[in-house]
């Protein structure tokens, strides 16, 4: 099976705010064809029976105040450090907020109070450190929240309260080391939580206690170096699981259990050398087929007896195994530098 780009590839209803944009740009595009496109010094607007959407990149100046109607604001690349006060006042409507690429280091309180329809709200690429209590008391409607690529070293559960709607969860890369206990409690409706890029070394034993069907599940790129049994347990609907990049030695006997709904499993680029007999009794099964493959290449694999287990299995999953020319035992002597394909075959 050829390799795959480890890179999130989405499931249905998983988001996607570069389809967003992407989508807004082509409106723009449209909009430039009809001579709606103002100015290089102003923002680009396009008005539709759905309400208005403005995009603002340097060098056009950002509005002080927007049209009623507003339901997208796009305000990238300019390097902000504050958002103005005002910015935005009277955009009652509002459902769309990208402030991506900026340099944004903190946020008022009261920031998102005027806009108590927003759906997504997109901060990637800035240098927040936190975010003020209080923040989201308004956003009772908040869908997506994007925190990528910032500069989180800690997170407090209390930062995301009032987020009732929450189905999509975006903090990866930034420096995260530990997270709080209690932090998904009240995502019940949360789908995806992108946790990866950062530098966890463990994770809290109710991390997953909350969310009541949880489809994807970004750990790639941590410290992690162990997988519990019981942290996956509360998520048996479980689609879509990233652990590649870690520093992992130990997965628990019983870690996968339940997880009869999973289509893709990455365990690559990790240390494993080893794993416990019925670790695999869950995935793979007839009724979901791991339909987007799994990966387990790049560990160091011992291929003695106590892979028993694994072999047996890669002999009925081989058809949905990524990397099999990179999946090689790293011992015993006698089938080192060996495929772990070809060593389970000639048991």
């Amino acid at each position: 099976m050829a390799s795959w780009s480890r890179r999130r590839p989405e499931s249905p209803g998983g988001f996607q705010p570069h389809l967003s944009r992407t989508l807004f740009l082509l409106l723009l595009l449209a909009a430039s064809a009809c001579g709606v496109t103002l100015s290089p010094k102003d923002c680009q607007v396009f008005r539709s029976d759905h309400g208005s959407s403005i995009s603002c990149q340097p060098p056009a100046k950002i509005p002080s105040y927007l049209p009623a109607d507003t339901v997208h604001l796009t305000v990238e690349f300019f390097n902000l450090t504050l958002l103005p006060a005002t910015l935005l006042q009277g955009a009652s409507k509002l459902q769309e907020l990208h402030l991506s690429s900026n340099r944004l280091e903190s946020l008022s309180p009261e920031f998102l109070r005027p806009v108590p329809q927003l759906r997504v709200l997109d901060l990637t690429r800035n240098s927040l450190t936190g975010l003020p209590p209080g923040l989201f008391q308004a956003s009772a409607t908040l869908d997506t929240l994007v925190l990528k690529e910032n500069q989180l070293e800690v997170l407090e559960a209390s930062w995301l309260h009032g987020l009732k709607a929450l189905r999509h969860l975006d903090l990866s890369g930034n420096r995260l080391r530990k997270l709080p206990p209690g932090l998904l409690a009240n995502f019940t409706l949360l789908r995806t939580l992108d946790l990866a890029e950062n530098q966890l070394e463990t994770l809290p034993p109710d991390l997953l206690q909350g969310p009541l069907q949880l489809e994807r599940l970004h750990l790639e790129g941590n410290k992690l170096q162990e997988l519990g049994k019981d942290l996956l347990v509360p998520q048996p609907d479980l689609r879509y699981l990233f652990l590649n990049g870690n520093k992992l030695v130990r997965v628990a006997a019983g870690a996968f259990q339940g997880l009869q709904q999973l289509d893709m499993l990455d365990l690559s680029n990790n240390s494993l050398a080893s794993v416990p007999e019925g670790l695999w009794t869950s995935l793979g099964q007839p009724n979901r087929d791991m339909r987007d493959g799994f990966d387990i290449s790049s560990n160091p694999w011992i291929c003695d007896q106590n892979l028993s287990d694994l072999y047996r299995w890669l002999q009925a999953q081989k058809d949905k195994m990524f990397s099999q020319n990179d999946t090689r035992c790293a011992g015993p002597e006698a089938v080192k530098g060996q495929t772990l394909l070809a060593v389970a075959e000639s048991q």
